[in-house]
């Protein structure tokens, strides 16, 4: 077990020299995401609502199938779910 973790954690820091970005690409890329991409930098003020609102949906998301998973709420007997479970 203890290899196991050592060889992944090995494998993450190998891995992390690929998510700092080279100095070509930092030079190219606005001062808030200076050495954190790779690539050209957003194109315009829309790359960022586009960026930010992706991401509020995705915050959503998790919020929401996390509180659901944990506690559905369906209480009432004629729920479709108590139908199917029910039924013998």
């Amino acid at each position: 077990m203890m290899k196991r973790i050592f060889l992944t954690l090995g494998i993450l820091f190998l891995q992390m020299g690929y998510l700092i970005a080279c100095p070509v690409c930092e030079r190219n890329q606005p001062k808030i995401l200076r050495g954190i991409t790779h690539g050209a930098g957003p194109e315009s003020n829309w790359d960022y609502l586009i960026v930010w609102t992706t991401v509020l949906i995705v915050l959503a998301t998790l919020f929401f199938s996390i509180k659901w998973i944990l506690k559905p709420g369906e209480k009432s007997e004629q729920h479709i779910k108590r139908f199917i479970l029910n039924n013998d």
